[in-house]
């Protein structure tokens, strides 16, 4: 399983994401905003804190991707959720 190593916020709610498997790509949160979970990360100060975190990312009221998630995504094109 890959592990998040990097995580950088981009405008347009993109996290430029780097793997320990060596992908660098840009992750994509906007499809996952009509989940009620995800809601908070559209106030872009508060999207900005997102981290590694669990082999993933994460924010501190604990919203988070997996690893497994992220790179699915990235591997198919950012495809809706």
């Amino acid at each position: 399983m890959d592990k998040i190593i990097s995580a950088i916020p981009q405008d347009n709610f993109l996290i430029e994401i780097v793997t320990s498997s060596g992908i660098s790509e840009t992750f994509d949160v906007k499809p996952y905003f009509g989940g009620s979970e995800f809601k908070e990360l559209q106030d872009e100060s508060y999207f900005r804190l997102v981290r590694p975190a669990h082999r993933g990312i994460m924010w501190p009221n604990e919203q988070d991707f997996s690893s497994d998630t992220i790179v699915l995504d990235i591997q198919n094109g950012q495809k809706e959720a």
